[in-house]
């Protein structure tokens, strides 16, 4: 069995992307044969962590040089154990407030321990990004579990397994192995709420620094694309933004950190255990700018009925200089992503919200401000569909060029021309080569490779984003 099978998706959303795939050409140029092996290559890339792991620094508060000065004594710390730990922290040439940092892995040859521990698929994702196992991820574990004890941990693809099982014999992802930190009645047994980490992570199939309360102030692991929409945005010191859907807040707390904290920014989201996310990050990157509101987007717009607010939402027509609609999606670029139960209604049901959101947003954006919009997913419904029916349906939308631009062109087959699809932004999974998703410092290949080389497969190694902008003409 491969390291990471491809994603395990319901056969109808799978019929339904596979021929969203055959028909396009999008994937022509990267010299596989045929549109079922680039369909194939791509739920198999979803399945994997990214190659790279992103570290947007807070420059409000401190210098680039001296974050990474901090973070690579961190990283240090925590990889020691590699005989030759040179692992790279490289600065991205096109966005002066990140650093890079390779995954090591996947390490194929981790051997096996006949005591085993089954975490749900989000909690396996997790492992694979680089955190510890938290106890309430934890489903099975073997019956005499003790502190301190070496296990296997496996992530539960099908979600079959039952909680408490001490063993498990259904579809299974090895993640890794670790120890024990609890022992196994604390976990099952006890009244008391599950928090903390259950197996502490000591060798896991892909090997990146766990930044669980590690300057907190300084840094946030946000995916490379989540940090390009924040530049395209481009906010400028004194505006007024609107973040429309803006939890957890790393893209808030971004535009806020670009504006140097001099302006508004307000972040809204509907959901009020999310919107205290926000203000947290915000708390903890010390950013003041930002005012979070627990609103629905569809109804931002003040009618004469409802009236406008001088602060919060409603708000007038036109009141915002720039917005980010980084609109709810079907989210199947995210990564890894082992499994996605989700019906074919439930992934086609993000459009008409998504368009609902798109008309408010544009008529509360000032003449000649700018618009971005942006999905985590790869879809043609979700993405350049809806700039095709923007474009279409507000005649004073233009849409622009895009600065940093990293991903490939937009896709074909939502009747756009050749000069709008190079104006947008689509990052594929399916442009990284199988042979690219490798990184090992103890080996000649991989200490051979240029900084060059790194940024580039950082620049394609990454979840499945769309990002296009608009500027509204008077």
């Amino acid at each position: 069995m491969p390291v990471f099978p491809k994603i395990s998706l319901r056969p109808e959303v799978e019929h339904y992307l596979r021929n969203v795939f055959k028909n396009t050409e999008h994937l022509d140029a990267f010299g596989l044969e045929g549109t079922e092996q680039k369909f194939e290559a791509l739920l198999t890339r979803l399945s994997q962590p990214p190659g790279f792991t992103t570290v947007r620094l807070n420059t409000h508060l401190a210098s680039v040089e001296c974050i990474r000065d901090l973070l690579s004594e961190e990283i240090q710390k925590q990889l020691k154990d590699l005989r030759k730990c040179d692992v790279r922290i490289l600065p991205h040439p096109k966005l002066p407030d990140v650093l890079l940092i390779p995954v090591i892995g996947p390490r194929e040859n981790l051997a096996r321990y006949s005591s085993e521990v089954i975490v749900g698929v989000q909690c396996g994702n997790a492992v694979l990004r680089g955190a510890h196992v938290f106890a309430p991820g934890i489903v099975s574990a073997p019956k005499f579990m003790k502190a301190g004890d070496v296990v296997s941990v496996f992530s539960d693809i099908d979600g079959k397994c039952t909680r408490g099982a001490m063993e498990f014999q259904g579809n299974k992802v090895f993640v890794g192995n670790g120890i024990a930190e609890m022992k196994r009645s604390s976990i099952f047994c006890s009244d008391e709420p599950l928090k903390g980490i259950g197996i502490r992570m000591t060798k896991p199939v892909c090997l990146s620094p766990c930044f669980d309360k590690v300057l907190s102030n300084h840094i946030f692991l946000q995916n490379l694309p989540s940090v390009v929409v924040g530049h395209v945005l481009a906010p400028v010191p004194g505006e007024r933004i609107l973040d429309m859907c803006a939890a957890p807040g790393g893209k808030t707390t971004h535009i806020a950190a670009l504006m140097h904290d001099q302006g508004e920014v307000i972040a809204m989201d509907k959901i009020a255990n999310k919107l205290e996310r926000i203000k947290q990050n915000a708390a903890l990157l010390q950013l003041k700018c930002i005012k979070a509101y627990c609103f629905n987007g569809t109804k931002a717009l003040a009618t004469d009925a409802t009236g406008s607010s001088t602060d919060g939402p409603p708000f007038s027509p036109e009141s915002f200089d720039r917005i980010l609609l980084d609109a709810p999606c079907s989210g199947l670029g995210q990564r890894p992503n082992m499994a996605c139960t989700w019906s074919l209604k439930e992934v086609l049901s993000y459009q008409p919200l998504q368009r609902k959101l798109f008309a408010v947003a544009v008529k509360l954006l000032k003449p000649g401000g700018v618009l971005v919009y942006s999905t985590c997913t790869i879809t043609l419904a979700e993405n350049e569909e809806q700039v095709a029916w923007a474009l279409q349906t507000f005649e004073c939308l233009r849409l622009q060029p895009q600065e940093p631009h990293l991903g490939g062109e937009g896709m074909m087959g939502a009747c756009l021309s050749r000069d709008q699809l190079k104006q947008l932004q689509r990052f594929d999974p399916a442009c990284v080569p199988a042979e690219g998703f490798r990184f090992n410092p103890e080996e000649e290949e991989s200490s051979q490779r240029t900084e060059a080389d790194f940024i580039q497969q950082a620049n394609n190694d990454t979840i499945g984003f769309f990002i296009a902008k608009f500027v509204k003409v008077p």
